[in-house]
């Protein structure tokens, strides 16, 4: 596990690691009582890109104490052959989640069958439903990228409650629901997007920067207030002068750590924390499906 040494570097990996322990021990306790089913990811096609973050759900279902199972559907499955497929999963009781992987080919509807991932195996929070419910402050089953940008806020220990945000990208995945999920909390915040005419005159007076945008090194030193808490989600590949890649985030790292009072590295900030909500909303999932009737008792002596 990497650590940091300047203290103003938020560890994500050991964030992840922590949250991984408690829901395992969770997992345990809830065994003793109902099944645990497992998280079944959905390829269409393969994709080097997609790979990685399989790979990285996998470890952590495994922390987790969960079976992981990967598929792998044809990429010129019909979207008709997706949703009989989904459909199947949401009838197995033996199933705890389902995780669609993105990108998906050009000729498939890709909210089309994020609906039709019933919302109680809605890991990834990514159901129309489930995204809807964070207006209502019901933010359990949240997107996991959103989810984990609010937890690295907490790891802050900075009060929540009147903190002024700027959420910088309102995307309908990471910023819409990120920006909804700090307000049930209790804090001001100011969503900035592409027709916002000047950026930086919010995000200097904010507590608490939250970029999600995809644009390497948009965030410098002088549109952060000095101790300011910066959350930084973008992952930018570039490519140097000798063309190697190199991962960036959408703030300019080396540069706002210098005045910022806490500040999440890419990598290791916010990607090892979604994957660690992921398997808390599994978690979730499964005690919902136990309240509502989804896993029956003679599931239970059958196993």
């Amino acid at each position: 596990m990497t650590t940091y040494a300047d203290h103003r570097l938020i560890d994500g990996r050991a964030v992840q690691a922590r949250i991984l322990n408690e829901v395992r021990d969770e997992f345990d306790r809830a065994r003793e009582s109902w099944p645990v089913g497992r998280l079944v990811s959905v390829s269409i096609g393969p994709s080097p890109e997609i790979e990685v973050y399989v790979r990285n759900q996998a470890r952590g279902a495994e922390r987790a104490g969960l079976p992981f199972e990967q598929q792998v559907w044809p990429a010129d499955i019909t979207q008709e052959e997706c949703k009989r497929r989904i459909a199947e999963f949401n009838d197995d009781s033996d199933v705890l989640g389902i995780i669609l992987q993105r990108p998906v080919p050009a000729h498939i509807h890709v909210r089309s069958l994020q609906s039709a991932i019933h919302p109680l195996k809605d890991v990834e929070g990514m159901n129309p439903a489930s995204i809807g419910n964070i207006v209502y402050n019901d933010i359990a089953l949240a997107p996991c990228t959103a989810a984990a940008a609010v937890e690295l806020v907490r790891e802050t220990g900075l009060k929540l409650e009147g903190l002024e945000v700027v959420m910088i990208g309102h995307s309908e995945i990471v910023g819409k629901p990120a920006a909804f999920m700090l307000m049930a909390e209790g804090a001001t915040v100011t969503v900035c997007h592409h027709m916002t005419r000047s950026v930086a005159m919010h995000s200097r007076r904010a507590d608490v920067v939250v970029v999600a945008v995809g644009k390497p090194h948009l965030i410098g030193p002088d549109m952060i207030k000095p101790g300011a808490a910066v959350i930084d989600i973008g992952i930018n590949q570039v490519s140097d002068a000798d063309g190697r890649l190199h991962i960036l985030g959408d703030v300019d790292t080396d540069k706002v750590r210098e005045v910022a009072g806490w500040i999440t590295p890419v990598p290791g900030g916010v990607g090892p924390v979604t994957v660690a909500m992921l398997m808390r909303n599994a978690l979730t999932a499964h005690k919902r499906q136990v309240a509502s009737g989804w896993l029956r008792q003679e599931t239970l002596q059958t196993c």
